[in-house]
């Protein structure tokens, strides 16, 4: 029986990042760009259960990681996933893994 994200320690999180973004970097080599995605959206996921919800404010803005010039401000968090709006770009709500946020003062 697999064990949720929720449920792993920090070192089989970071295990669990590593085997799936090397399955994403296979199935880019081959081709396969659906089978890609899903890992590295898996890989996403999985990094958000390393950061503390508490870390990420509502009201702030933040840069999405691997997303360059794309900012993202939080409304309010619920669970790992931070709730808002792309900035610039059609204001409609959206959720994002917390894992894709990026402080702007770095």
């Amino acid at each position: 029986m697999e064990k949720s994200y929720a449920q792993m320690t920090e070192q089989e999180l970071r295990n669990e990042i590593a085997s799936l973004r090397e399955k994403a970097r296979k199935a880019e080599q081959l081709g396969i760009l659906n089978e890609f995605a899903v890992y590295e959206r898996k890989a996403v996921m999985a990094a958000a259960y390393l950061i503390d919800p508490n870390t990420i404010e509502k009201g702030e803005i933040y840069r999405l990681d691997g997303s360059p010039g794309e900012y993202f401000k939080v409304e309010y968090l619920k669970g790992r996933f931070a709730w808002g709006f792309r900035l610039g770009g059609e204001q409609f709500e959206e959720a994002l893994p917390i894992s894709l946020l990026l402080p702007v003062k770095a």
